[in-house]
């Protein structure tokens, strides 16, 4: 997920179980993870969607907004 204020470089928020990962999406890298995440997963599952997610982020924060 996004949050309407969050600001560049393009990121992504994981939520599970009341815990939160934030990580940058290219080149991948691990912000912070609080919780019990399962960091391979996470790192597969952005590289699968990555440009689904930048295309998302782009869409979402055009700067004509």
């Amino acid at each position: 997920m996004f949050y309407s204020n969050d600001h560049l470089p393009i990121h992504v928020h994981i939520i599970k179980d009341g815990h939160e990962a934030k990580y940058n999406v290219q080149p991948i890298e691990q912000i912070y993870n609080h919780g019990r995440h399962d960091i391979l997963m996470i790192e597969a599952v952005i590289e699968e969607n990555k440009d689904i997610i930048i295309n998302r982020w782009n869409e979402y924060f055009k700067e004509d907004k």
